[in-house]
């Protein structure tokens, strides 16, 4: 590969990042009180969404039925082609039907819009051609022209396409909030993978207790203190009265390093763990979203830390969790 045909690469890929930009900002520009139509008619859909399209309209028509199934609203979808020959059955007249058709003027429309009105459903296009038959058939028609595609040739579907996806997201998304679509709500369509464990997984599910606990009592020395910060491999120690007790303070091994800095002497060793300690350290319950202890630690000032004392309503420690512990979990 020469330096030449490197630029010229770079300067391709670029091209393509601008076009699709263009084509959002153009479609953004546009949206009217037909999208807020269109988002009234959906979050009053008794039936499902159902979505149809060919090729890459196709494509991008599956997708916005996927997004709006997870989102909250029930939506199939329907290959254009296949669906005139018998899965045109699978639609009611509570359902309402979004067509995506960059240019509006499929042949396979011709059978699809007659059936649709014979059944009282709804026809929403998203097309890039405002005079298209599907344009002037439809019942409401979400305008996705663009300048141009980013094809060299302006043939192939690429900023049109990507401007339809995004205007679908915007349909789903509306959605979403009309309908107070929460986390909880969220997490029933998505049990499993990433998205599952961040809605579900919690300081509980992830911290050390019992055994694995480091702790020391106030009157511990400092040496013997270091040797559980050691052997627990937590980088801490609680410091309270007995296991379950109440926190009174941590050392954690960078406390250990700022006092040996500042020089406190020959007895430092021997000093008592409870005279060291910090007396306000971080805490969190037990029930808390692991992503959200975790955004506490990062967010923590006047710096980051590493780990969290896990506390009770009473204040009694349960345990302790570390960042490790949730980065393994895949979490961050």
């Amino acid at each position: 590969m020469t330096e030449d045909s490197r630029q010229e690469d770079l300067a391709r890929g670029r091209e393509v990042f601008a076009r699709a930009q263009e084509a959002l900002a153009a479609v953004a520009a546009r949206l009217d009180e037909d999208f807020a139509r269109v988002v009234a008619l959906l979050a009053g859909c008794e039936g499902r969404v159902v979505v149809t399209g060919l090729g890459k309209s196709g494509h991008v028509a599956a997708k916005l039925a996927s997004t709006l199934n997870s989102t909250g609203t029930p939506a199939a979808f329907l290959h254009a082609a296949e669906a005139t020959h018998g899965d045109l059955g699978f639609i009611r007249g509570e359902d309402v039907c979004i067509i995506v058709s960059k240019s509006g003027a499929g042949e396979e429309l011709r059978a699809w819009i007659p059936f649709l009105h014979g059944r009282g459903c709804p026809v929403v296009a998203i097309t890039g051609a405002g005079d298209s038959y599907l344009a002037r058939e439809a019942d409401y028609v979400m305008d996705a022209a663009v300048p141009t595609e980013a094809c060299p040739y302006n043939l192939a579907p690429t900023a049109s396409s990507t401007a339809a996806m995004v205007l679908g997201d915007a349909l789903a998304i509306a959605l979403l909030e009309r309908r107070g679509f929460g986390p909880e709500e969220f997490l029933r369509s998505h049990p499993g993978g990433v998205l599952g464990r961040r809605l579900t997984l919690r300081v509980e599910d992830l911290m050390h207790r019992g055994d694995e606990l480091p702790w020391v009592t106030p009157g511990a020395s400092l040496r013997d203190t270091l040797m559980v910060i050691i052997r627990r491999g937590l980088g801490m120690a609680c410091v309270m009265p007995e296991p379950g007790g109440p926190l009174l303070g941590v050392l954690t091994d960078g406390d250990l390093k700022r006092l040996l800095v500042d020089g406190e002497g020959d007895g430092l060793m021997d000093r008592p763990a409870g005279d060291l300690a910090s007396p306000d350290p971080r805490t969190v319950r037990a029930g808390t979203l692991a992503t959200d202890a975790l955004t506490m630690m990062e967010a923590n000032q006047p710096g980051p830390i590493t780990s969290l004392v896990v506390v009770d309503a009473a204040g009694a420690v349960l345990g302790v969790v570390h960042i490790h512990d949730i980065l393994r979990a895949g979490l961050s």
